[in-house]
């Protein structure tokens, strides 16, 4: 056996690398929650999950007063079981943000440990689909961009090789954002997939609207088009549209992902493994799309998504969005445009532990 002999968790805050905006908020900070469990064997595991500048604290004592805990004397190879079990001993706070985003960095620690003690590398100990992922840009899309900066960015994302390009949406006047997405695809011609975003800033009858005005700039995808519990809202929009409806990064459970998908309401999947509650749940919705014949690619924290897109069979992309520069030692590998699943042990992010004690806050 693997005894958990000890379980800690602190909180290490992150200055955004690039100004961020969108339809409803600017991107803060990112509050970065790590979890560490050692076993009786000498062996440590190391995980994450992380929020956009609020919220931290609330998952550290989380994490501190009720699911740690939890962990001593438990055989750190039970993956499942610990999982289930903190999840059933949370039930008056789940389903939800703060307890997913908790037990996302207990599940991420303890898949690292397991991938560790395994000696293999985290896309390969969860399914060994491909080597390498295509990769899409967010970074160059903001919603505070001018046309200019918009095209001169994709220009320069498509140099890199990035297979794709995704535009913020929800300017007041809804020509705007006909006018921004088509100048960039007038500049970028057809030979590059442009999805949008609009980050739940829409009501049901403007999605319709917009997505019929940009369907000529021919969208990969729109993306969290209304509040994520419009479950109905995204079906309607999905019958009325050529274009894919994407969401996921707001959703917080295998059921609720099982009822967009019975409903007709996602084109393609974007499970977030911190929010969906740590990479045990996140395979578990890959695989539920992949059974429905759906894309996943997951939203943000690509260092982490990177070797889980490359572990399943139907992940399409991995967003470009980085956000641990400041932390770790080493940068997401990238050839001819596609992220390279990291061959180390674990999770495969190269950690820089003096800089994280230099970020700590809690």
């Amino acid at each position: 056996m693997s005894i958990i002999t000890d379980a800690r968790a602190y909180l290490v805050d992150l200055p955004v690398e690039a100004v961020r905006t969108d339809a409803v908020q600017s991107f803060l900070k990112q509050e970065t929650i790590f979890v560490e469990i050692t076993t009786s064997d000498g062996l440590l595991g190391r995980g994450y999950s992380y929020t956009i500048g609020t919220g931290g604290t609330a998952i550290l004592a989380m994490l501190s007063d009720y699911l740690l805990p939890k962990l001593i004397h438990r055989d750190a190879r039970h993956t499942e079981a610990i999982w289930r079990d903190l999840f059933a001993s949370t039930r008056a706070t789940a389903v939800g943000a703060i307890t997913s985003l908790a037990l996302a960095a207990v599940d991420t620690a303890l898949w690292d440990w397991r991938c560790r003690r395994t000696d293999q590398p985290l896309w390969i100990a969860a399914g060994g689909a491909s080597d390498r992922v295509p990769l899409y840009d967010t970074e160059v899309g903001w919603l505070h961009l001018s046309i200019d900066e918009l095209i001169s960015g994709a220009k320069a994302a498509l140099d890199s090789g990035r297979g794709g390009v995704k535009i913020k949406i929800g300017k007041p006047d809804p020509a705007e954002d006909v006018e921004r997405l088509a100048a960039v695809r007038g500049a970028l011609g057809p030979g590059i997939d442009l999805m949008v975003d609009a980050n739940q800033s829409l009501t049901a009858a403007d999605a319709v609207r917009r997505a019929r005005l940009l369907e000529p700039v021919d969208i990969y995808w729109v993306e969290e088009p209304l509040p994520a519990d419009d479950i109905a809202g995204h079906a309607r929009l999905a019958r009325s549209t050529t274009i894919p409806v994407a969401v996921g990064e707001s959703l917080y459970s295998i059921g609720q992902f099982a009822e967009y998908i019975q409903q007709g309401a996602v084109g393609i999947v974007q499970a977030d493994v911190a929010r969906i509650g740590g990479i045990t749940p996140w395979l578990k919705v890959a695989h539920l799309a992949e059974a429905h014949n759906i894309s996943v690619c997951p939203h943000f924290l690509m260092e982490l998504h990177v070797s889980l897109c490359a572990a399943v069979p139907n992940s399409r992309y991995v967003e470009y969005i980085p956000q641990l520069t400041a932390i770790t030692s080493s940068r997401l590998a990238i050839e001819d445009g596609a992220a390279l699943a990291p061959d180390t042990p674990g999770l495969g992010i190269d950690w820089d532990l003096d800089a994280i004690d230099d970020h700590r806050v809690a």
